[in-house]
């Protein structure tokens, strides 16, 4: 039988057990991803669960929102549930073991306090107490139950974020699930509830970070009608953790300042980086930082006017560093006039600078060292600049693995890369590079290239989700083997149950 027989036959398997454990059939369109939480709790006769969040914040209020969403998956349990940091008065009498967790990770189990029984989210910041609600309702909707449940996480990697290839007129670059989910004509004034939702769904994974415009940038996205666009979107991500940066075109002080030149040595140049850094603060206090494609497929650079990488990096480093920003400088360059193999280019560029860029600076570095080839080896800059951060970008959507109509896990791809060892050191494998706990870099990152648009079902369908899922949840440990992911997330968007999840996986 051929590959597309066997899919067609798993397909036939999948729509009768959906079909069979659902009941009635319902329209279906993949809106909810794998939020998908029962319409009605099924509750016992004291009602469902109460929902106490303690401290009115912007974060813990979304987090008891999510948990009521989901109400219906605590069956006929009573339990009161109490979200609340380790701050609390409460939570601090248990001494609990949370210093551990820093400042997203989670914990979630029963506990006694005073004279009642609760089901207790608890974490050292709202962020992490959202994390650990999302964990919760992950736990049940893979069949989990709240009987001596105990979950504790901390993400390995602090920078877990989407890029998002979207053009200012619409276009996606590499986009196969319609046009760009950011409508910049109708934006600040009109905030789609939509961006709520997809705010949800990173949160939910783990995301914490998004760049809203594409590597190849206009200097369009740094003008003040579009850093108030993106200042309106950074408003409705900021309660779910997540942070907003822009690529920075490198030319912008010549394009927008009228200067004679963008060489990062130049004063002019530099001060002009860090007004514009400046005015994005004021709109954005919590910006993340930029990304940049730097003389690479003709974009402009440092290299231009003969400086380094380094060079440049540094000088908007220190633009973005008074506000605790990062820069993250992409390794993808080759030139048709460069005499190194294509493959070879990025090494031969970024291998002497090491240990030269400044400490809010990481490099981010593609899978692999041609362009997100369905198979090549990972790129062989991991294990060779110990001294600098890197920071691995995949490419969610799936460029060379059939846009949006094949079905290609890439699980697989994303779990083979992060294992595979450096030969640099016993037992160094790329997520240790990656996640920093082989040279204790704090500065630690994974990027991935996003798959996401105005279609209904948000990434071309229902399947494609998946790569989103996997990416967000190995990003936040990259240990999580691509099965068990492909598993969690067949469980959460069809069943949880054998009959559905091993047809799908």
């Amino acid at each position: 039988m051929t590959i597309f027989g066997r899919w067609i036959g798993k397909f036939v398997l999948l729509f009768g057990a959906v079909i069979g454990l659902t009941g009635p059939a319902q329209a279906e369109d993949g809106y909810d991803l794998w939020l998908r939480y029962p319409a009605s709790a099924t509750t016992g006769a004291r009602g469902a669960p109460t929902i106490e969040a303690r401290g009115d914040t912007p974060t813990l209020n979304v987090a008891a929102a999510e948990l009521r969403r989901g109400v219906g998956l605590f069956g006929t349990s009573t339990l009161p549930i109490l979200l609340a940091t380790a701050n609390d008065r409460d939570v601090a009498a248990l001494r609990l073991p949370l210093a551990a967790l820093g400042d997203e990770g989670y914990r979630v189990g029963q506990v006694t306090l005073g004279s009642r029984r609760v089901l207790l989210v608890t974490a050292n910041t709202d962020r992490g107490v959202l994390y650990g609600s999302f964990a919760l309702l992950r736990h049940l909707q893979t069949g989990g139950s709240i009987d001596r449940i105990d979950l504790a996480s901390t993400p390995r990697v602090k920078l877990r974020v989407l890029n998002h290839w979207d053009n200012l007129d619409g276009v996606v670059e590499r986009g196969y699930a319609g046009a760009s989910l950011w409508d910049w004509w109708t934006l600040p004034d009109f905030r789609d509830p939509r961006y709520t939702d997809y705010a949800r769904a990173n949160a939910s994974i783990g995301i914490n970070g998004t760049v809203l415009n594409n590597v190849n940038a206009k200097t369009e996205s740094l003008t003040a009608p579009y850093i108030a666009k993106a200042a309106a979107l950074a408003d409705v991500f900021r309660p779910y953790g997540i942070k907003v940066y822009l690529s920075a075109r490198f030319s912008a002080p010549i394009e927008l300042g009228g200067l004679k030149t963008a060489d990062p040595l130049d004063p002019q140049v530099a001060a002009w980086w860090k007004a514009k850094t400046d005015e994005i603060y004021r709109s954005i206090p919590d910006f993340g930082g930029f990304l940049v494609k730097a003389n690479s497929e003709g974009q402009p650079g440092p290299r231009d006017y003969h400086r380094s990488h380094a060079d440049g990096a540094n000088m908007l480093a220190a633009a973005v560093a008074p506000h605790g920003g990062i820069v993250m400088w992409r390794a993808f360059v080759y030139a048709e006039t460069d005499p190194d193999d294509r493959a070879k280019q990025a090494y031969t560029e970024f291998k002497p600078l090491d240990g030269k860029f400044a400490p809010n600076v990481i490099v981010q570095v593609k899978n692999g060292a041609i362009d997100f080839q369905p198979r090549e080896p990972f790129h062989p800059l991991f294990g060779a600049m110990p001294k600098t951060p890197l920071m691995i970008e995949f490419q969610i959507t799936k460029e060379y693995l059939g846009f949006a109509t094949h079905l290609a896990y890439l699980g697989p791809l994303f779990a083979e890369t992060l294992g595979s060892q450096t030969m640099r050191t016993p037992g160094e494998t790329v997520a240790k590079v990656v996640d920093g706990s082989v040279e204790g870099h704090g500065l630690t990152g994974m990027a991935g290239v996003a798959n996401i648009g105005r279609d209904r079902d948000w990434a071309g369908s229902t399947f494609n989700q998946a790569n989103w899922y996997a990416f967000g949840r190995m990003a936040w440990d990259p240990t999580l083997g691509a099965a068990p992911v492909a598993r969690e997330w067949a469980a959460m968007t069809f069943a949880p149950s054998p009959a559905v999840i091993d047809p799908v996986v």
